[in-house]
């Protein structure tokens, strides 16, 4: 029997950052996210060696062959697959282990700010859940993939992009403490999402970041070692409701000047978001008639959201190319992750 899963990426449109603890603990987060038609797929296989799990990431040309007749456990390069195989196994398999071969691939690389590690874990998570026919509901899987993340790998992070992947489309997410998260999917209108894909340009700047020290930042002005960049977060926290209402009531133009100061909140809040390259690619992408831009994810680099009137959009590429970059073509989803059986 044969497992194919996918689980969708998405886009932070606002609010990123407040949905990591302690600041969703102490104050509660809030994120506006909606999935795209990029994705993490995940295959499994059971026609291996009876003594063998084999983890293969294709894109990362990376593969592992595991003897189960010998202990193992999460440490090695791929760490995620191990860690979502041994946990599957361990709470839901009565701790025995299926030899299995499970080969993923991405749309994005890692650190790309599309949540792509996140959303590697719910592909395999779903895959897995087919396999066994785990009786898992969409809360289950995203919070257990948390749990895998943050817990089991000691990886930091906020908890938006298990959520986001695990049920996708268009959703207001709510965070608070004791793990607390409320997902509020979101009724655009087709009209309106036409519209904000007309307006959008998705370019990957070529570098990929690591969020750790942004996210070290952030936990800081939570304890008060930084109160300019606590009022910045909360910030953050309130251009999320506003963006929200903006793009409920079809406020385009609106909707792209709030991403302009909700871009200037979130880089307030750490100075490793922006960068020399950042910032050459803004004011020459403002100059040529962008209306405003925003890091997806943590920031520091990663794919940007590049706010634009259409009839500006090849201008603004055009510009774009000078600085090495990648412009990805890409269209909203409704669907989140799922699996099925060959």
């Amino acid at each position: 029997m044969k497992i194919r899963s996918k689980a969708p990426l998405r886009l932070g449109l606002a609010g990123g950052g407040t949905d990591v603890s302690p600041y969703s603990d102490e104050f509660g987060g809030c994120v506006l996210n909606a999935t795209i038609n990029l994705f993490a797929n995940a295959y499994i296989d059971q026609e291996v060696n009876g003594n063998e799990v084999v983890f293969e990431a294709k894109d990362l040309g990376i593969r592992e062959v595991i003897d189960l007749r010998k202990p193992f456990s999460i440490e090695g390069k791929l760490l995620l697959h191990r860690a979502v195989y041994i946990r599957v196994m361990r709470d839901f398999n009565h701790g025995h282990l299926l030899p299995l071969r499970i080969i993923t691939e991405s749309d994005a690389p890692p650190g790309s700010g599309l949540g792509s590690s996140s959303t590697m874990v719910v592909a395999i998570l779903e895959g897995l859940k087919q396999l066994l026919s785990l009786p898992l509901g969409e809360y289950d899987v995203a919070h257990l993939a948390y749990q895998i993340e943050r817990n089991d790998c000691s990886l930091a992070g906020g908890k938006q992009d298990q959520y986001a992947a695990t049920f996708g489309g268009f959703n207001f997410i709510e965070f608070y403490k004791k793990d607390r998260v409320i997902v509020n999917p979101l009724r655009i209108r087709k009209n309106i999402i036409n519209e904000l894909e007309a307006n959008l340009i998705l370019y990957y700047t070529g570098k990929s970041r690591h969020s750790a020290k942004i996210i070290d930042d952030q936990m800081k002005s939570i304890r008060g070692e930084n109160i300019r960049r606590l009022e910045a977060m909360h910030n953050v926290k309130k251009s999320a409701f506003r963006i929200k209402e903006h793009l409920f009531k079809a406020n385009i133009e609106e909707l792209s000047q709030e991403f302009k100061l909700a871009w200037e909140a979130k880089k307030a809040t750490s100075s490793s978001i922006a960068n020399p390259l950042i910032n050459d690619i803004e004011n020459c992408v403002l100059n040529c008639g962008a209306k405003s831009l925003k890091i997806s994810g943590a920031g520091g680099g990663g794919f940007m959201m590049v706010f634009v009137e259409p009839e500006r959009r090849v201008e603004v590429i055009q510009q774009l190319k000078k600085f090495g970059g990648v412009i990805h073509k890409f269209q909203f989803t409704r669907e989140g992750a799922y699996s099925w059986t060959i």
